[in-house]
């Protein structure tokens, strides 16, 4: 149901079934470590190229999520989701295998919540049973192909951000489940006037006047 005040309230019940992730060895240090199933301390996951990484963490991360719910991929009738990457391609190759009905999306940084906005809107109009919301990043694919190849040896200026090494999904549907999604808001395009390329984070999180 559509609110012109709050956005868009889910009247019909969805709820988050199930979750999968998937992070690097420097996630798997920080200060959420605990809070990650799945850690690999090795930044190209056994792949040939860190664009094959990434595509490996979304996998691990569907995976996971699988298994906590003990669905399999016909289970499942659309997969929402995308990378950082040109043409999404991380995410076509991490969810190709599960052969699973896909919408690509690029929303950069805040495409886990416009997945999981789509996602549960697919499920609240009864256009699907369960969806997926999945998304993913790494640092070294983020650098090649936004900065400058690790290779180059370029200097990090001080206000440069890490992109993390770490993929996410969720499946909404109907089965009641302690977490409810209730609704979601879609914003609006604001030019806040942030010209340094390096210093993203100044964009997405800018100080109040």
């Amino acid at each position: 149901m559509k609110d012109e005040r709050s956005g868009y309230r889910f009247t019909n019940g969805v709820f988050v079934e199930s979750y999968g992730v998937a992070v690097g060895k420097k996630e798997g240090e920080g200060p959420l470590k605990d809070c990650f199933p799945l850690v690999f301390n090795d930044d190209r996951l056994g792949e040939n190229s860190f664009e094959k990484a990434e595509s490996r963490l979304q996998k691990e991360a569907m995976r996971l999520a699988f298994q906590r719910a003990h669905l399999n991929p016909v289970d499942l009738d659309v997969v929402l989701g995308g990378d950082l990457l040109n043409q999404c391609i991380a995410t076509h190759y991490g969810v190709r295998d599960f052969e699973i009905p896909f919408l690509g999306l690029y929303g950069a940084c805040s495409n886990m919540a416009e997945s999981l906005l789509l996602a549960s809107l697919f499920v609240d109009g009864g256009y699907a049973r369960r969806a997926a919301a999945v998304t993913s990043s790494h640092f070294c694919t983020a650098e090649r192909q936004f900065r400058f190849p690790l290779g180059y040896g370029s200097h990090r200026p001080p206000t440069a951000q890490w992109t993390a090494t770490a993929a996410g999904t969720v499946f909404v549907g109907r089965e009641q489940r302690k977490v409810r999604v209730t609704g979601g808001m879609i914003g609006k395009i604001t030019d806040l006037g942030i010209c340094d390329l390096n210093n993203m984070g100044a964009a997405m999180a800018p100080e109040s006047g």
